[in-house]
């Protein structure tokens, strides 16, 4: 399965032999778990195992959750309360559901800007990516539909103001909107829609995950030097790599346990520290909140598109040349979406030869920036929309795409890297090298 050398599964007895020759899936699971990995991984690379359990968490609650839910405007919000109040353990499994939900994304924007910083998007690694941030999408979508089922005030007006946005395509805007809502506004065909596609796409998410872990394997695992595995022979690999199983798998469990134990702390003792109060008010299409905020993981995005507003200069001259059709809204939804492509189009914005940001002395600081920079629209995100939030949105929206256009694309052309370790197993032994007496010292790395 994958390009570097390494011991295949082989059957032995006569049962294992008849099931191989029909349905591999015996040696499917003993490539996967024996797959050769960089021994040099550190702790940025257990987030996989993180979202391999959420999504699980998140489909086997989801799945007990909808045996109690009404997807009716006027059952939904008494039937989270019925199982909040009456299922046994349901207030437990909600509670799972939500912060699930919360700690999936906490892992896959780690899981991204690991990526980003070790550049895991480069070369042979493109189509690994590329799917990785159509996972992502999928995610938010997901996650926003999901957000609507307890029809609550804020589950109401976010599926406003969300769906609203396609109504500012033009020409087809008005009738993508439609087709959305299922007719001319957020009502029960709108939570029909929502509740379906909220219960189908993390299957669809399952699949793509497989397909992502194919691919890597395909490829073989980035690591925090960006040097390849040596392929020229099974001893220069076993070299620089060790079996998945049972380093890496341990490794991996004793990371997810240490964040269990966070997780399952948020959950018993603060399960509705993330929510929003308003969503325990049953929707009321007559009366709109004061301020309407989406989950704290479409922050940053919310920022963005509230960002640019008919006063700026790039929204006026987008008008301008376009005669009109590209207005403040429409410019609003390009950009969202647009921060989230310049993403998936980075293995083709970064022109450096070097590809783990360790090596990188100027990279460094602007990925920095770039981290921060992605905290404050977080924060400015969840804001009201009026100056002095406006300004810093608006600047904040700019480095982002400054960041992906032009300062990564610079960067590969001026920069003078650092020194690279010419393998895996010599960066591996400048960390933990053995002493003379024989033993082994842990060096503190770099970073």
């Amino acid at each position: 399965m994958s390009g570097i050398p390494h011991d295949h599964y082989e059957p032995k007895t006569g049962g294992e032999q008849w099931l191989h020759r029909r349905l591999p899936v015996v040696g499917l699971l003993y490539d996967t778990l024996m797959i050769p990995t960089p021994k040099n991984l550190n702790w940025m690379w257990i987030w996989g195992i993180v979202l391999t359990f959420c999504l699980a968490l998140q489909i086997i609650t989801g799945i007990v959750l909808v045996m109690h839910y009404t997807p009716h405007v006027d059952m939904a919000f008494a039937s989270v309360e019925h199982i909040m109040r009456n299922v046994n353990g349901g207030y437990m499994l909600r509670y799972l559901h939500m912060n699930g939900a919360s700690l999936f994304f906490v892992a896959v924007y780690a899981h991204i800007f690991r990526g980003l910083y070790y550049g895991s998007y480069k070369a042979p690694r493109e189509v690994t990516w590329i799917i990785g941030m159509l996972i992502y999408l999928l995610m938010m979508a997901t996650g926003f539909m999901g957000y609507v089922l307890p029809w609550g005030q804020m589950s109401f007006w976010g599926a406003t103001v969300i769906t609203g946005l396609f109504g500012a395509i033009p020409f087809i805007g008005e009738s993508l909107q439609t087709l959305l809502l299922g007719g001319p506004a957020v009502d029960n065909a709108t939570l029909n829609r929502f509740f379906s596609l909220h219960y189908l796409l993390p299957f669809v998410i399952a699949g793509l995950v497989l397909v992502h872990i194919w691919a890597f394997h395909t490829t073989g695992n980035n690591n925090p030097t960006g040097v390849e595995v040596r392929r020229g022979s099974k001893e220069e690999a076993e070299r620089d790599t060790l079996p998945f199983w049972p380093y890496f798998v341990i490794k991996d469990l004793f990371a997810l346990a240490v964040i269990l134990v966070v997780f399952f702390a948020i959950v018993g003792f603060m399960p509705n520290y993330l929510g929003h109060p308003d969503n325990y008010i049953e929707a009321n299409p007559l009366a709109t909140p004061a301020h309407i905020v989406p989950e704290w993981y479409f922050l940053p995005f919310y920022a963005i598109l509230r960002a640019f507003t008919s006063e700026v200069w790039v929204v006026q001259i987008a008008s301008f040349v376009t005669g009109g059709i590209i207005d403040a809204k429409f410019f609003g939804v390009l950009a969202m979406f647009g921060a989230i492509a310049v993403m998936a189009l980075v293995p083709w914005l970064d022109t450096s030869n070097v590809r783990s940001g360790r090596y990188r002395p100027m990279f460094k600081w602007w990925f920095a920036l770039l981290v921060v920079d992605f905290f404050a629209l977080m924060w400015l995100g969840a804001m009201p929309a009026e100056e002095p939030y406006a300004t810093f949105s608006l600047i904040a929206s700019a480095y982002w795409f400054a960041y992906f256009l032009v300062i990564l694309p610079l960067l590969g052309v001026i920069e003078k890297p650092l020194p690279q370790p010419e393998t895996i197993e010599a960066d591996f032994d400048a960390h933990y090298a053995p002493k003379a007496g024989g033993t082994h010292t842990l060096v503190k790395p770099t970073e």
